[in-house]
């Protein structure tokens, strides 16, 4: 009778090392908008999309997610952390603001489906994952929200992602690759405290 594994440990709360790898990857967003901004119509291609899908192949959902939240919220704040220096409530209402949202729902897909795969994780299923999160999820809300801020027709705005498609689809590859050198030699432990030590510590 084959082996079956032994179900997770249920975790709770965020450690202090959660909070710091929150902080890491909302600085690492930041980091990946500056260099190589290429200006392609209102929504530029930037390397955002890579730390979008590698945060919570690397992190899970929860981190990733609130990493992603952190950095919008510095950027809603005022910061100047998208590319050419912008930051403040602008970007989040025009054609940028709805792939900015997906990134979102973008990195809580993707680390759902990566806490599936662990502790085996492989290039070609975090590759499907940060497909599914990183491009289908962000497209979903990103898509749509552009076509109605620049009051183009929705197939002309789906027409106009194709020049981001190959792009995403190498940073997807890429993300994969990384993740699963990551897991292999260096896995990240799972994010929060086992549920019986919080317990303990909160009685």
């Amino acid at each position: 009778m084959p082996d079956t594994p032994a179900p997770a440990a249920r975790r709770r709360g965020l450690t202090a090392r959660d909070l710091a790898l929150i902080a890491v990857f909302a600085a690492l967003l930041a980091v990946l908008s500056m260099p190589f901004a290429i200006p392609v119509g209102p929504v530029p291609i930037t390397l955002q999309t890579l730390g979008v899908m590698l945060a919570p192949s690397l992190l899970g959902a929860k981190r990733a997610t609130l990493a992603v939240l952190a950095f919008l919220a510095l950027t809603l704040a005022g910061l100047p952390l998208l590319p050419g220096g912008r930051g403040g409530l602008a970007p989040f209402i025009g054609p940028t603001g709805g792939y900015m949202l997906g990134w979102v729902a973008g990195a809580l897909v993707i680390g759902l489906i990566v806490g599936r795969l662990l502790p085996r994780y492989r290039f070609w299923a975090g590759f499907g994952a940060n497909v599914l999160g990183g491009i289908g999820a962000v497209y979903l809300v990103g898509v749509p929200w552009s076509a109605v801020a620049l009051g183009d027709g929705l197939l002309a705005t789906v027409i106009g992602v194709g020049a981001f498609l190959p792009g995403d689809l190498a940073k997807a590859a890429l993300a994969a690759a990384i993740a699963a050198a990551v897991h292999r030699s260096y896995p990240i432990p799972p994010a929060g405290r086992p549920a019986d030590t919080a317990a303990r510590e909160d009685a």
